[in-house]
């Protein structure tokens, strides 16, 4: 079973192209029982405020007849912005030599939260350069990542 990110992601990929637009990446962030649906969307040159919005437009009007998501929940569509979040491997790849904080799902070597930079990305695999030391993190085990202060536009 898939779950609401995947979902949501699977349905809303269609919308987002249609528009010219890329869908970086979705979260779906539960607080009681309310919730947050956050998409994130990019464009070849700046997201701007009326790309934002005509993606909300047709983000929610797929989602009121989809309904992947049950229960109250509030939609944010927005650019990935400068500390851009990172949701997959590519995403990763496009980033390497630049300083990233990740939180992994469990605990690794006795902490969740890392901030390195990244060396290399493999089919599964994220390697991380802190203060010289390489770790080897599992793309699976990576709860949240997050570019800290990246001035540069990604490769396409």
């Amino acid at each position: 079973m898939k779950t609401s990110v995947a979902l949501v992601t699977d349905i809303l990929q269609p919308t987002v192209e249609a528009l010219g637009l890329k869908l970086w990446g979705v979260e779906h962030i539960q607080n009681g029982r309310y919730s947050v649906l956050r998409i994130f969307i990019d464009n070849e040159d700046t997201v701007k405020l009326t790309d934002c919005e005509r993606a909300s437009r047709q983000i929610s009007a797929v989602l009121d007849v989809e309904d992947p998501i049950s229960g109250e929940y509030t939609l944010e569509v927005s650019s990935p912005g400068l500390e851009r979040p990172l949701f997959k491997l590519d995403q990763f790849s496009q980033f390497i030599g630049d300083e990233v904080k990740i939180k992994t799902r469990g605990p690794l070597e006795g902490r969740r939260k890392f901030t390195g930079v990244i060396e290399c990305v493999s089919e599964e695999t994220v390697s991380l350069n802190i203060e010289g030391k390489i770790l080897e993190l599992e793309h699976s085990e990576i709860e949240k990542a997050s570019i800290v202060n990246s001035e540069r536009i990604p490769t396409r």
